[in-house]
C-alpha cells in the first residue's frame, strides 16, 4: 500500500488489501486444496464487483471531470493509478496461486485441467464431437465490418475475439469476428480419463474448430477475452414516480453502460488489442493481460465436483439452539425468554419457524417484515404469501435498490403483491438496510408483537456461510419500537424518539459517537474503559475521529473489521491503544457486535450497520440493545473470542498492510470458528440430555363435549 502521512487509509487500497487476504486462504496449504480452490474463485468474484462499483463510479466522476480527494488526501486520478498498481499485483499472485500451486496438486489429487493440445485421440475426438453437436449449432459469430457495428456484449461473460486474413482488395484492413459464448455453456468439459476428472476449458473447445464459423478464410488469431461494465448506476428517485419501471431502467442501462475493464489472453496481438481498445472506448490502463484462463470464479465449478470430498472442509451441520426446543411454538418459546441465535453454527430453522408458525397461527393477526435479499424458493416469502391468503395483514418492505439483487427482487415483489400482500418498494433517497420481522399476535392477556432483529438478511441459504446474529424478544420496550420504526418507513410519518433502539439515518451515528465518548470521558476521570466492535466495514470519518480521541484519553479499543478499514492503528499519539484485527475463515464474517464497558455497567447491541457513510448517512439502519443477562454474555464471549483468534485472524498495521496473528509462545493456536461450532455443538447435545431427562406426561388430545 502506498505510504501516506493522511490519519486515514485509503478506501479502495484497504479493500483491495482485503482480497489480498481472502487470496492468501488459497495460498495457504493448512487449508483442504478445494477449499483453496474456492477462495481463488471468490477473490476473482470480488474483483468482480470491485471494478463494476468502486473503480466504475470512480471512472464516472473522472469522465464528468468531478474529480476530488478522498480522506486520504488522493485525488481521483491517484486512486484509479494506485488501483491498477496494487490489482496488478493480485492478479499476478491469483495466476501464480493456480498455476504454480493449486494446478499440480488438482492433479495429483485427480483433477486435471488439460490444454487442447495436450489431449490424446480419443479424447479429441470426444471434444470435437460435443463441439459439431452442442456448441455449434448454438454460437453464431458476429462479423465486425467497422468499429461503430461492435456488438453490445453484456459484461463479465466470455467472448472470442477472431481475427482473419485480410481481403486481398485491401490487404493492410485486418477483418475481426466476435463469438459470445453464452452463460449456459459449462466453462469446462469433461473428456474421457478411466483415472481421473480431465477437463478442458469451453474456450480453448471453441478456439480448436473456430474455423468451422469462417467456411473458406483463413483464421490469423483467436483470443478470449471479457469485459467488466459500469454497474454503479443508480434511479433518479426524484424524478421516479413508478421506481419498480426506474429500476427496470437501471438494469437495462447496466448492460450498455461504459466498460470499465477488458481482459484478455496476455498472448493477444498489438493489432486485435488495439481493435479492442478503440472498439470498447477505453485506455492501456484498463487493460489487464492474464497468462492464463480468463474469469477465475468459474473454478467454483470444479470446487462443487462430486467424489472429491476428502479435499473439502469436514462439514459442520448447523446444530440446534438450546434455547428452541422443537416441540414448542416459537411463541411460548419467546414469551418466556429472550433468544439469541449465532448461525451458520445455530441454525438459522427457529427465524424460518417463527415465520411460519405467524402465517399458520390463527391468532396472528398481522406480520411486518423488511427484506432486503433471500433466496430462490424461500420459505420465508412462501410464508408470507400463504399468511395473506389467510386473511392476515401482512406489510413487506422490499428494497429494490439491494445492489445486484435488483431483478430477483422486483420478482417476488411482484409475486407477494399478486397473494395479497402489501408490499412497499423501499424508501426515496434510502436504502432500507434494517434486519427486522414483527408479529403481531391476540393472546388472552391482550395483543402481544413477537420481534425478530437481524445482522444478517432473511435468506436461508447464506444463512449456512454468513456468520450473523439474531435476537428473538417480545420485550414491550423492544415491540414498540420495532413497530413505531416500521410504521415511519411505511407510511408519511417523521423519524421518531425511540425507547431503546437507534436507527440511521437520523439518530445512529450520533448515538454511537455518544457512546464512544462517554467511554472518553470515563477514561480522562480515571475510570476503566474499553470499547470492542465487530463490523465488516469501517470508514466514516468522523467515527474513526471519535476513536482516535477516545485512544488519546486512554480508551482501550479493540476492533474485529473483517474488510475495509480506514482507521490506522497503532500510530504514537494518535490511536497507540487500537487494534485492529481481521478474520477470514469457512464462513463469512457478517455480524455487527458493539460492546461499551460503561462503567462495568456493559453495554451490549447488534446492528444492521456497518460504520461507513453510506450505512449511517444514506441508510436505514437499527441498533438493537442486548439486555438479557444471558443473551449479553453470549455476544461478549463472542467478541473476546475472536480477539483471541491465532489461526485466522490477521493484524492490521499503521501503513495498511496486514500480519498473521500468531500464538503466543507455548501458546495453542485458537481458531476461533471451530470453538464456536464445538461450543454449539456442545450445547445442542446438552440440551437434548436434558430433555431426555425431563418426564412430561402424554395428554390425551382435547376434545370438545357435545
Amino acid at each position: 500500500m502506498a505510504k501516506n502521512d493522511s490519519q486515514m487509509l485509503n478506501r479502495e487500497l484497504s479493500w483491495l488489501e482485503f482480497n489480498s487476504r481472502v487470496l492468501e486462504e488459497a495460498f495457504d496449504a493448512t487449508v483442504p486444496l478445494l477449499e483453496r480452490l474456492k477462495f481463488l474463485a471468490i477473490s476473482s468474484s470480488n474483483l468482480d464487483e470491485f471494478f463494476m462499483v468502486r473503480v466504475g463510479g470512480l471512472q464516472q466522476l473522472l469522465e464528468e471531470g468531478r474529480s476530488a480527494f478522498d480522506p486520504n488526501g488522493l485525488t481521483t486520478e491517484q486512486q484509479l493509478a494506485e488501483i491498477r498498481r496494487r490489482t496488478e499485483r493480485l492478479v499476478a499472485d491469483q495466476y501464480q496461486c493456480l498455476m504454480k500451486e493449486l494446478d499440480p496438486e488438482l492433479a495429483v489429487a485427480g483433477i486435471q485441467r488439460l490444454h487442447i493440445e495436450s489431449l490424446n485421440p480419443e479424447q479429441l475426438a470426444h471434444v470435437e464431437r460435443i463441439f459439431t453437436h452442442d456448441l455449434y449449432p448454438l454460437i453464431s459469430p458476429i462479423a465486425v465490418k467497422m468499429l461503430a457495428t461492435f456488438p453490445l456484449l453484456p459484461g463479465l461473460r466470455l467472448n472470442l475475439l477472431v481475427r482473419l486474413e485480410p481481403d486481398k482488395e485491401s490487404p493492410q484492413t485486418p477483418r475481426f469476428a466476435v463469438l459470445h459464448l453464452p452463460r449456459t455453456l459449462a466453462r469446462f468439459i469433461a473428456v474421457p480419463d478411466p483415472a481421473k476428472y480431465t477437463c478442458i476449458p469451453v474456450e480453448e473447445m471453441v478456439a480448436a474448430f473456430v474455423a468451422r464459423f469462417f467456411p473458406g478464410e483463413t483464421v490469423v488469431e483467436c483470443m478470449p477475452f471479457r469485459i467488466t461494465r459500469n454497474a454503479d448506476l443508480s434511479v433518479r428517485e426524484d424524478q421516479a414516480g413508478d421506481l419498480l419501471g426506474h429500476m427496470r431502467e437501471v438494469l437495462d442501462a447496466r448492460k450498455r453502460s461504459n466498460c470499465v475493464r477488458l481482459e484478455t489472453d496476455e498472448r493477444i496481438s498489438d493489432a486485435a488489442l488495439a481493435f479492442l481498445r478503440q472498439a470498447l472506448r477505453i485506455t492501456f490502463e484498463q487493460i489487464y493481460k492474464v497468462p492464463g484462463p480468463i474469469d477465475l470464479s468459474a473454478f467454483w465449478a470444479l470446487v462443487k465436483l462430486p467424489g472429491f470430498d476428502k479435499f473439502k472442509d469436514k462439514a459442520w451441520p448447523p446444530q440446534a439452539s438450546p434455547g428452541v426446543p422443537p416441540d414448542a411454538t416459537m411463541f411460548d418459546i419467546i414469551a418466556r425468554k429472550d433468544v439469541l441465535l449465532f448461525h451458520p453454527f445455530q441454525s438459522f430453522e427457529p427465524v424460518v419457524r417463527f415465520i411460519e408458525q405467524a402465517a399458520d397461527d390463527p391468532d396472528v393477526l398481522a406480520i411486518k417484515q423488511i427484506l432486503y435479499r433471500t433466496n430462490e424458493n424461500s420459505r420465508i416469502v412462501a410464508a408470507l404469501a400463504r399468511a395473506a391468503g389467510r386473511g392476515k395483514l401482512v406489510t413487506a418492505l422490499v428494497e429494490l435498490k439491494a445492489r445486484f439483487d435488483e431483478a430477483r427482487n422486483i420478482e417476488w415483489a411482484e409475486a407477494l403483491e399478486h397473494a395479497g400482500v402489501q408490499v412497499i418498494y423501499g424508501l426515496k433517497r434510502l436504502k432500507v438496510h434494517a434486519k427486522v420481522c414483527i408479529v403481531v399476535r391476540r393472546e388472552s392477556t391482550g395483543i402481544r408483537r413477537y420481534v425478530h432483529f437481524g445482522t444478517g438478511n432473511y435468506n436461508e441459504v447464506t444463512a449456512r456461510i454468513y456468520s450473523d446474529v439474531g435476537l428473538m424478544t417480545c420485550d414491550e420496550d423492544l415491540a414498540a419500537d420495532a413497530t413505531a420504526f416500521f410504521n415511519a418507513i411505511t407510511g408519511y410519518s417523521q423519524p421518531i424518539q425511540y425507547r431503546k433502539i437507534e436507527a440511521a439515518p437520523h439518530g445512529l451515528r450520533a448515538k454511537l459517537i455518544e457512546m464512544i465518548e462517554s467511554e472518553t470521558e470515563r477514561s480522562k476521570q480515571g475510570q476503566k474503559a474499553h470499547i470492542i466492535a465487530k463490523l465488516n466495514a469501517l470508514v466514516h470519518r468522523d467515527v474513526i475521529e471519535a476513536l482516535y480521541r477516545a485512544s488519546q484519553a486512554g480508551v482501550k479499543i479493540d476492533l474485529n473489521i473483517r474488510g475495509v478499514c480506514c482507521l490506522r492503528p497503532g500510530v504514537a499519539g494518535l490511536s497507540e491503544n487500537i487494534t485492529v484485527i481481521s478474520i477470514l475463515d469457512r464462513f463469512l464474517e457478517h455480524s455487527r457486535i458493539v460492546y461499551f464497558l460503561h462503567g462495568g455497567e456493559e453495554r451490549v447491541f447488534i446492528s444492521s450497520a456497518d460504520w461507513m457513510p453510506r450505512n449511517l448517512d444514506r441508510r436505514v439502519e437499527l441498533l438493537v440493545p442486548v439486555e438479557d443477562s444471558e443473551c449479553r454474555s453470549s455476544l461478549i464471549s463472542i467478541l473476546k473470542t475472536c480477539l483471541k483468534d491465532t489461526v485466522k485472524a490477521r493484524r492490521l498495521l499503521p501503513d495498511g498492510s496486514y500480519e498473521r496473528v500468531k500464538p503466543a509462545r507455548r501458546g495453542k493456536p485458537l481458531r476461533s470458528q471451530e470453538i464456536f461450532y464445538r461450543q454449539a455443538c456442545e450445547l445442542a447435545q446438552q440440551a437434548q440430555k436434558n430433555r431426555y431427562m425431563m418426564f412430561e406426561p402424554q395428554l390425551p388430545a382435547k376434545t370438545t363435549r357435545k
